[in-house]
Order: structure tokens, then C-alpha cells, then sequence
């Protein structure tokens, strides 16, 4: 059995296009004249899209507000890792030594980034509707329960009510630093409390970072 043959039968689809999976598990550092960038890009669009239309469907009477608030937490570094994790996907990506040697398999960026393309890769051999079936198929396996209130939750409203109420103060947010590229910044913020740094956390925007930062404290105050 071949590397991606194993992870066929957890994805329950197998390609008719072999060099589309490999292409999908590729990242740029194997130094292949091909990799996984292209259909990542592809792959990003179409969750977005079949995301919208799952929530769009199971909430009828849910506003546009709420309804982003929900794909955004599907939709995202986060919760693509989580479902790259439960397929293994790590262990079938083709990286360099050295990206190896990083711990590249177990990196929040690499493996939600092969997901998508992954996606990507089996919306052009197969179509929306079979790739639809894969998607919400994974959703529900990760996610055990998809409800709004869970979902569209803002982690830094909810940390700064629960901080006022038990503290009679609210945190601070802090930039510790950024760095990457323009096309590709990375922000790690701390969050302040009574001087004290409770939670620190990285993310593709200082946004994103903080309610990461701010879920990661209200699990240790509750």
C-alpha cells in the first residue's frame, strides 16, 4: 500500500488522478517542480463555499452575522488542523529533511494548508457535490456537536465579562512581536492580567491571535 492509498481510505475517496493527491500532499520545501500552494487556493474557496451553504441549510433562522461568525470558526488555520489531525494528514505530507527535521508534520500552517488543498485537489476530479459529502462528512466527525452558540462565540467578550465580574478588571492585549513575509505575517499577542501574562497565542492577524490568546485564558480561569 502506497503513502497516499492509507489516506484514501480515511478520506473514503480514492483518486483516479494520482498525481492530484500527490500534488495536494506536496509542500513547496520538497523542492518538486509542483506543490500544494495552487490548490490550496482552490481548496480555501471551495470550504468557504460548502461550509456557507451546511450552515445556511442547518440554521434557517439565523442572521448573516451570526452565520459568518460560525463558518469563520470552521473556517480557519484552527479548525482545518483539527480535522488534518484526525486523518493523520501529517504523516503523508512530502517535505524536505530539514522540514521534517522542524517538526513540519505536526505545524498548524502545513497541515491545514495540505487539507485545503486536499479539498482542493478532490473538487477537480470529482465535483461539488461528492467533495460536499467528504467536507461535512469531516465536520461532523470533528466537530461532535455544531451549534451557534459554541460557534460564533467571541472569546474576548466572553474572557473580558468573566474577568470584570470575578476581577473587577479587564485584560490587556499585548503585541510580543511579528514576523514572516508582508503576504504572510504571523502576530503572537499576550494577554495582561493584574501585570501578569495568563495567555499567549499566534495567529495570520493580531484579531485572530487575540481570540486565540482569549480562549486559551478562559480555559484556565474556569
Amino acid at each position: 500500500m502506497t503513502q497516499y492509498q492509507e489516506l484514501e481510505e480515511r478520506l473514503n475517496y480514492s483518486f483516479q488522478n494520482k498525481q492530484l493527491i500527490i500534488e495536494a500532499l506536496t509542500h513547496k520545501s520538497y523542492k518538486k517542480p509542483y506543490n500544494n500552494e495552487r490548490l490550496e487556493f482552490l481548496g480555501d474557496a471551495v470550504l468557504d463555499l460548502i461550509v456557507g451553504e451546511f450552515l445556511f441549510k442547518k440554521f434557517p433562522n439565523s442572521d448573516e452575522g451570526i452565520l459568518s461568525k460560525t463558518r469563520a470558526s470552521l473556517v480557519n488555520e484552527n479548525g482545518f488542523t483539527l480535522i488534518a489531525k484526525r486523518i493523520n494528514l501529517g504523516k503523508y505530507l512530502y517535505l524536505s529533511i530539514a522540514e521534517d527535521n522542524n517538526r513540519g508534520r505536526e505545524k498548524s500552517s502545513l497541515l491545514s494548508n495540505a487539507f485545503e488543498a486536499i479539498i482542493g485537489a478532490i473538487y477537480i476530479e470529482a465535483g461539488l457535490e461528492i467533495v460536499k459529502d467528504i467536507v461535512i462528512s469531516l465536520l461532523n466527525e470533528t466537530h461532535a456537536k455544531i451549534d451557534l452558540q459554541s460557534l460564533s462565540r467571541d472569546y474576548k467578550t466572553a474572557l473580558q465579562e468573566l474577568t470584570q465580574s470575578s476581577h473587577g478588571i479587564t485584560p490587556t492585549y499585548e503585541l510580543l512581536r511579528s514576523y514572516g513575509p508582508d503576504h504572510q505575517k504571523e502576530f503572537e499577542i499576550a494577554i495582561i492580567l493584574h501585570g501578569d501574562t495568563i495567555a499567549t497565542a499566534q495567529g495570520k492577524s493580531k484579531k485572530e491571535a487575540q481570540q486565540k490568546a482569549a480562549q486559551i485564558a478562559l480555559e484556565k480561569l474556569k
